[in-house]
């Protein structure tokens, strides 16, 4: 009896899996597995706009580390995995907020430092989405928790004392010329006119421009976004006039500036002082701290029922006059300083947002190209972020 049973589970056989359960099995351990690398390792990411070029342009694709400040736990579990606000090719959100749980981070081996490339939830997303949801966003930390950041005649002072420019961090000139030059040109310098409308000529043609700096009559040249390494080389050849420096004067004020208040008359080329809001920190709410801090108090720092006014700060009912912050933050800005939106005019980014450190750039696409051989720049491909 022993021996018959043997005999037929050895001519028993496993019925081989179908082509589709095969298939199935392969994708559901990629997206698995995949799902895990971008939670846990690195996610990739693409430069939407040139608000940093011309460290990163748009086209590049890069790598974003999430280790290196530590991998946050999920706020929102229930999404379709590898997707982020909505379902692929749909309007469709692609995550349920039923269940909403705390944000915590895993251990990382760095801090944010001042001029690190981080990727970071945008804060004014903030009722439109959870945190772990809102629209990825990239620039340069040039502020951490406790600084004190001021911008003067556009540079950049961290403790009133000069901060570290990043090597391509570009201004905006004009530069007078009646010369014509074309994108073959202009890219030997890195100077690609990404936010140019669709039916632009592909060639650069001068255009008249009034330049109210100076107050003079009509110039004709070109307005560009470049480093000042470029401009003293342009000084140099004999087609350059004329090189205006774009700086909006100290007291010129604009009313989209953070903190958006007519007690400041910053500008995006002369700001602050602001001391950078640091954990454990406690202020009193003046009138002024409150014009400066009362917002990241409301949306920030998990309060209940808050209420500000431009007099005083309200929490659960009971007026405070004194404030702790719960958490860092940190004051982000664009390496193309005059075409960046930034912590200039949106505020601080709470260390909660944070995602993770832009680490390198695997493959640059450009869009705008003129000839075939232009359409991956091959100079920035594996290129460190710096």
């Amino acid at each position: 009896m022993t021996t018959d049973q043997s005999n037929n589970s050895e001519t028993k056989q496993e019925k081989p899996k179908s082509a589709i359960r095969e298939w199935w099995d392969s994708i559901l351990f990629a997206v698995v597995a995949a799902t895990l690398i971008r939670w846990l390792i690195f996610d990739p990411y693409t430069i939407p706009t040139p608000s940093m070029e011309s460290s990163l342009m748009v086209g590049d694709f890069l790598f974003v580390s999430r280790v290196h400040y530590g991998t946050r736990t999920p706020k929102t579990p229930l999404q379709v995995p590898l997707t982020h606000q909505n379902i692929w090719m749909t309007k469709l959100p692609s995550y349920s907020e039923i269940v909403q749980l705390p944000i915590f981070r895993l251990p990382g081996f760095s801090s944010v430092k001042n001029n690190d490339v981080v990727v970071f939830n945008y804060p004014g997303d903030y009722g439109k989405f959870p945190v772990d949801l809102r629209t990825n966003y990239i620039k340069r930390c040039v502020g951490i928790a406790g600084d004190v950041i001021e911008v003067r005649n556009q540079q950049v002072y961290i403790n009133d004392k000069p901060a570290q420019n990043a090597p391509r961090m570009q201004q905006e000139y004009f530069v007078r010329t009646e010369s014509q030059f074309d994108n073959d040109f202009f890219r030997k310098y890195d100077i690609i006119n990404d936010d140019r409308p669709a039916s632009y000529s592909q060639n650069w043609q001068p255009a008249v421009q009034y330049d109210s700096l100076k107050n003079t009559n009509t110039q004709i040249g070109f307005k560009l976004r470049t480093t000042p390494a470029v401009i003293e080389q342009f000084k140099k050849m004999p087609w350059c006039k004329e090189v205006v420096d774009y700086t909006i004067a100290k007291g010129n004020k604009m009313p989209e500036i953070y903190p958006q208040s007519e007690m400041f008359d910053w500008n995006v080329d002369n700001f602050g002082p602001l001391k950078i809001p640091k954990e454990g920190e406690t202020i009193q709410l003046t009138k002024e701290n409150i014009a400066k801090y009362g917002q990241v108090i409301e949306k920030y720092e998990d309060n209940k029922n808050v209420v500000v006014n431009p007099d005083g700060i309200s929490i659960e009912g009971k007026a405070i006059s004194l404030y702790t912050f719960k958490q860092d933050y940190y004051f982000m800005m664009g390496d193309n300083r005059h075409n960046s939106e930034d912590s200039r005019f949106w505020g601080f980014v709470p260390k909660d947002h944070i995602v993770g450190k832009a680490v390198f750039v695997w493959l640059s696409i450009e869009s705008n190209y003129d000839h075939w051989y232009n359409f991956i720049r091959w100079n920035r491909i594996f290129r460190t972020i710096d």
